[in-house]
């Protein structure tokens, strides 16, 4: 099997990862709740892993700041509903998953959503949203948006966009589920950085957080146990236990530490250079497919690993349906859970077909992939 899904999480990680979860279900009790060793054992992997995250996030000052979630997903919710209301102005864009749109859409509201366009190859730039600011007479609460499209792989000028955010004095929240653990991210250029641990982290599924700008207050989605200042009425004040309320999963916690060590042991910036060396050798052997199209600026210089096509007179469905039935080559069709950015590319109905790299992946498999698509289209 060639596996070429790893935007919506990877599968292959590195054995460390696995055996990691396997010894932590064997022997860590419930971190923050006990003396004894297996609960304190789970809190050292816990705090030891909200260290590692702040240093791949240039944030190791304030491993505090850094609180865990289930994915992005529930993150996003929490940066979006904890801090925001209804009637609240926000700029936005088309580029968004579903977790950041929904949540708006519930939050402040679709009427009070300023929703950026993107140029035809997909991209939005910082002067999109210098426009928008200086546009509008309402006052913007927030920015919110991704560090990279999960369709196309642009990836934004996030420290561009948090110091116009910063000017405005606005919030900005960065949901970097594309970015953290692929690509360098510094949370010092947003307000609220979210991520998940199941993609390019290269932990287990069900792992995730948020890192919160010292100062800054959320409204916690959820309340209950901390396992400290139980005689409180709300939620603890300080971080991370104000955000983090019932048991976290600490033994998927313990796999996603492996994920990030060995990340840190490679370098984000060699990881991303491997993952950009294969995206870009699939992007140079398959583009003179006759009829192929690309989606997503190729020109740019930092990039997500995705490379997304479709080829004339073939269904993407049909083509990706044919590639891992009769080639073993996974890869996604369908809406990537990003209605804005098909409906702007204009491929709600005829779809395209999304490639996605990650550091365990191959050139011999970018050769193999190739092949089969080349082969594929010849057959139309």
């Amino acid at each position: 099997m060639i596996y070429l899904d790893n935007a919506a999480t990877t599968l292959r990680k590195p054995e460390t990862v696995a055996k990691a979860v396997f010894e932590a279900i064997n022997t860590l009790g419930n971190p923050g709740r006990g003396a004894y060793d297996a609960s304190l054992e789970a809190s050292r992997v816990m705090l030891d892993t909200r260290q590692l995250l702040a240093r791949l996030f240039c944030v190791e000052e304030h491993p505090e700041r850094v609180a865990f979630a289930m994915n992005s997903t529930e993150s996003l919710n929490t940066a979006i509903r904890g801090t925001l209301e209804k009637g609240d102005t926000v700029i936005t864009t088309v580029l968004e998953h579903n977790s950041v749109l929904r949540p708006l859409y519930r939050t402040v509201g679709e009427d009070n959503m300023i929703i950026l366009g993107c140029d035809e190859n997909g991209m939005v730039w910082p002067e999109d949203f210098r426009a928008a600011l200086e546009k509008t007479d309402k006052k913007v609460k927030a920015i919110v948006c991704t560090h990279a499209s999960n369709v196309t792989g642009n990836v934004l000028d996030i420290k561009e966009i948090g110091r116009l955010a910063r000017d405005h004095g606005a919030l900005f929240i960065v949901d970097a589920s594309q970015t953290a653990g692929c690509l360098p991210v510094d949370a010092n250029d947003a307000d609220i950085l979210c991520f998940t641990g199941h993609k390019s982290l290269l932990g287990p599924q069900g792992t995730g957080g948020m890192y919160v700008r010292d100062g800054m207050d959320i409204v916690p989605l959820k309340t209950g146990g901390s396992g400290v200042q139980s005689y409180l009425k709300t939620a603890p004040a300080e971080m991370p236990a104000h955000l983090e309320a019932g048991t976290q999963n600490a033994h998927s916690i313990a796999g996603l530490r492996e994920g990030v060590k060995f990340i840190l042991s490679e370098g984000i910036d060699n990881v991303h250079k491997k993952d950009d060396m294969l995206a870009g050798a699939f992007y140079d052997e398959i583009k003179d497919i006759p009829g192929v199209k690309f989606y997503g600026d190729f020109s740019l210089g930092e990039r997500a690993p995705i490379v997304s096509i479709s080829i004339r007179g073939i269904d993407s469905g049909i083509l990706a349906f044919t590639l891992s039935e009769e080639y073993g080559i996974c890869a996604r069709t369908g809406a990537h859970c990003a209605p804005l950015m098909h409906e702007a590319l204009g491929t709600q109905k005829s779809g395209l077909v999304r490639f996605s790299f990650s550091y365990f992946n191959t050139i011999e498999e970018v050769h193999e992939t190739s092949a089969a698509l080349h082969k594929i289209a010849q057959s139309v």
